[in-house]
């Protein structure tokens, strides 16, 4: 039988008694109809996870006991963060889910002059907490015990400020391709943090294209076809994961 799991915000203890949150407690008890004595796995996003069991459970409230902490991680030993530029609410909602499943480390939005959708400061705010719902529930959906970063950027320039490591942008004209600029990667005992930029619908503008370029983003493309913003991404992540992260395992 699969054992649920579920997000906590709050820090877990072994040996304490926990009101689950709300939303879990409706999906245990009304989607899931769990019983007394169930056990579930929980996780409060701090690393590891913990076996608990219900000790109490009604249509409004599920009450666990927390038993014991399990130290496990299943992050990739890859630091990867996506700039991905502002799409469409589906897509980004897509992307965000499915980044997550392939072990992203961070998500950043930008606006990018060629995006279709458009975020004032106080929607960054709304959406950010839309999108960080959405990469928790698929951890735990697929196992991760860490919730990766979600945030969004007022404009490109304001993207790169935290942008460290290895620095690539996604293009179908670059004459250069992933798998070339990860050699140094994949033979790394610990490879470097990896930014990955990614543009909208319309693709890059010219200034943008510019402006990586000067903050020391490299070019590099998937192959021959061009790709939706939604798309590229992923399989992106999955390349990077499977030549220098954990698919290689």
């Amino acid at each position: 039988m699969r054992v649920t799991r579920g997000h906590v915000p709050a820090p877990l203890r072994a040996g304490e008694l926990r009101l689950l949150p709300a939303a879990l407690a409706a999906h245990i008890a009304r989607v899931l109809r769990a019983q007394v004595g169930d056990q579930l796995t929980l996780f409060d996003g701090s690393g590891g996870e913990y076996l608990a069991r219900i000790v109490e459970l009604d249509a409004r409230a599920v009450r666990v006991r927390v038993e014991e902490h399990r130290a496990i991680e299943r992050e990739s030993p890859l630091s990867v963060t996506l700039l991905q530029a502002l799409a469409r609410t589906e897509r980004m909602d897509l992307i965000v889910q499915k980044a997550t499943e392939l072990g992203v480390a961070g998500i950043l939005a930008w606006p990018a002059e060629r995006s279709v959708a458009r975020l004032d400061a106080a929607a960054r705010g709304k959406r950010c907490e839309h999108w960080r719902a959405i990469a928790i529930a698929a951890c735990e959906q697929c196992g991760r015990n860490r919730i990766p970063m979600i945030e969004a950027a007022a404009s490109l320039d304001a993207a790169f400020t935290a942008a460290v490591g290895v620095k690539l942008l996604l293009d179908p004209t670059a004459d250069q391709s992933l798998a070339t600029l990860l050699t140094s990667q994949r033979s790394a005992p610990q490879p470097e943090p990896l930014q990955l930029l990614i543009g909208p619908e319309g693709g890059f503008s010219p200034a943008e294209l510019a402006q990586a370029t000067a903050a020391g983003f490299r070019r590099c493309h998937l192959g021959p076809r061009v790709l939706r913003t939604e798309t590229a991404p992923l399989a992106a992540l999955a390349a990077i994961q499977t030549l220098a992260g954990d698919f290689r395992r």
